[in-house]
């Protein structure tokens, strides 16, 4: 696989360094992505450097990713009009302890190939270095004009937010240090990022050439953003992460089924490593059939497998069935609290008492007295009659149903179905 082809036609290149291209096709080469460590969860603003990675591994080459402990310290003024909170070395720890978790399930850390992937941290190699060496080994070979000159730097000194500490001013320096420890050590000849990045691999590949008169090299990618031009990944309730602590896998596939079509013909061919003549048959499938949202559906599967698993996927997607389509009580009963909740958000809710329902209650009293379900009993009867109301996903067999413990989902909902679409959550409490 030719990676920078391969690349191309997914639409994820924006800049490359002249040589780039012709050093992949020389030799293995090992290119390296920063991973900011602000948590101890990726989130999906980090998947487009990890697929960079996972396609360059694909394509035969050593991918390294670094967390930026060292960095992650200073905070990298591009794109940003604010200076962010430093971290502790606990913390640091800890966060790349979590971000190794997740990157093992979508790189190879553990095969014996050359090209296995490599987790680094640049707090280990920065932490013992003075400033007054870093300014005499590294401060001299860059001027202050050439990092002035960089957009990330202009813009802050232009009036974008409170100006710039040197704390920040030096983060293209500490970047571009950390990409010649990295050619010196481990033979990394480039440097992958979104195109935000471009500033600070170009300091790193000017670095090298000047102090070890070596060529070095840089590849970027468009930042993502939605067919609407507003950022991708956030959502009105925040990141979308991919540690299921902070994000469930079914909230997670919910997310990629309900992209917009045009955003699900480029995240496709973004998110996913399925080959050109895949995609490219999905996507006329799709324009067939919008409605089938084969698309959606298709990134929603390949996302949720690769990030979680199979079993998480199969979760998900019953647990979408149990609102829009005819799941089981069985399926229901599988949903764990989390999920439960997150499927029927939004769908009124009534708390009855747990003793109650240990002490076993009518159905159409609890829908009536205990919880105002139905507005009646005459009603709730009648609706039953009909064969209308559903409890737990089964219908209501008579207005003599009783309702105790055992029919307790996780230990304590109920969910009361009137007609196909109105749904009721009790809690016992």
């Amino acid at each position: 696989m030719n990676f920078v082809e391969e690349l191309k036609w997914r639409g994820m290149i924006h800049d490359m360094i002249p040589g780039s291209e012709e050093l992949l096709a020389k030799e293995m080469v090992t290119a390296y992505v920063g991973i900011d460590p602000t948590a101890d969860s990726l989130h999906i603003g980090h998947l487009v450097s990890v697929m960079i990675l996972k396609h360059f591994q694909a394509s035969g080459h050593r991918p390294v990713a670094l967390v930026g402990g060292a960095t992650g310290m200073i905070g990298d003024p591009s794109g940003k009009s604010l200076e962010r909170n430093l971290l502790d070395e606990d913390t640091l720890r800890r966060n790349q302890a979590g971000i190794k978790a997740q990157l093992s399930k979508l790189l190879d850390f553990e095969s014996d190939a050359p090209n296995a992937a490599v987790l680094v941290n640049n707090y280990d190699w920065m932490k013992e270095m003075s400033f007054l060496s870093f300014i005499k080994d590294i401060g001299k070979f860059i001027t202050v004009n050439y990092m002035m000159s960089k957009d990330s730097v202009k813009k802050r000194f232009s009036g974008e937010g409170d100006g710039m500490s040197f704390t920040e001013f030096t983060y293209q320096l500490v970047q571009g240090y950390d990409f010649m420890h990295l050619y010196e050590t481990m033979g990394c000849k480039l440097q992958l990022g979104g195109s935000d990045q471009w500033g600070n691999i170009t300091t790193g590949v000017e670095l090298i050439r000047r102090k070890l008169g070596q060529e070095a090299y840089g590849i970027t990618c468009p930042l993502i953003k939605k067919a609407d031009g507003t950022k991708f990944g956030k959502t009105e309730s925040g990141n979308i992460w991919l540690d299921p602590r902070y994000t469930s896998p079914y909230k997670f596939y919910q997310f990629w089924l309900n992209v917009s079509d045009e955003d699900a013909k480029s995240y496709i061919k973004i998110f996913t490593m399925l080959d050109k003549e895949t995609i490219t048959s999905l996507i006329e499938e799709h324009e067939q059939a919008p409605h089938e949202r084969k698309l959606q559906k298709a990134l929603a599967r390949e996302l949720t497998v690769m990030v979680h698993s199979q079993e998480e996927y199969d979760k998900a997607v019953e647990a979408s069935q149990i609102l829009f389509g005819g799941a089981t009580a069985d399926a229901l009963k599988k949903l764990d609290e989390q999920t439960l909740l997150q499927v029927f958000e939004g769908v009124p809710q009534f708390n009855v008492a747990a003793a109650d329902i240990s002490a076993g209650i009518n159905f159409v009293d609890l829908c009536t007295e205990k919880a105002a379900v139905f507005p009646s009993k005459g009603e709730t009867r009648k609706l039953i009659q009909g064969g209308g109301v559903s409890l737990n996903k089964e219908k209501v067999a008579g207005a003599d149903r009783m309702v105790g413990d055992a029919d307790l989902i996780a230990g304590k909902y109920l969910l009361v179905q009137k007609g196909k679409k109105n749904y009721f959550l009790l809690i016992a409490q």
